[in-house]
């Protein structure tokens, strides 16, 4: 049986997850402190951004599983494609918001942004605990 070798996981790809994530949280965090109505948030929309951050957190779980003990291709595959979604998903969820909630999320997340801790990207990782990255 000729087996395909595993392609090789970009360098950069731990910390891009960990960015991805990180941004989301602000985002939720951000969210969770505004005076918005559920009907004020597109519901199909943020959606779409919890559907990407579980795909990050499945992501980073798969980075520290044995090698061979996963298909490599396929998660390297749908782990770029869903880094390539985020910037248009949240560029969409935001112009869906109300106009006058545009200016308090921007402030809020630069301020929420700031406090976390890299390690929070691991939050709900399985077998990781957030507190130890």
């Amino acid at each position: 049986m000729n087996r395909r070798s595993s392609p090789p996981i970009p360098d950069d790809l731990r910390a891009r997850i960990e960015a991805a994530r990180l941004d989301l949280l602000t985002l939720f965090r951000a969210l969770d402190r505004m005076d918005l109505t559920p009907a004020e948030i597109p519901q199909r929309l943020i959606r779409q951004l919890f559907e990407l951050d579980a795909d990050y957190v499945e992501a980073l779980w798969a980075l520290d599983q044995p090698a061979g003990s996963l298909d490599l291709r396929a998660m390297l595959r749908d782990t770029l494609a869903a880094l390539e979604q985020l910037s248009q998903a949240k560029a969409r969820f935001r112009k869906n918001l109300p106009r006058r909630a545009h200016p308090a999320l921007a402030e809020l997340e630069a301020t929420i942004r700031k406090s976390l801790k890299p390690s929070e990207a691991y939050s709900m990782v399985p077998g990781r605990d957030p507190q130890n990255g």
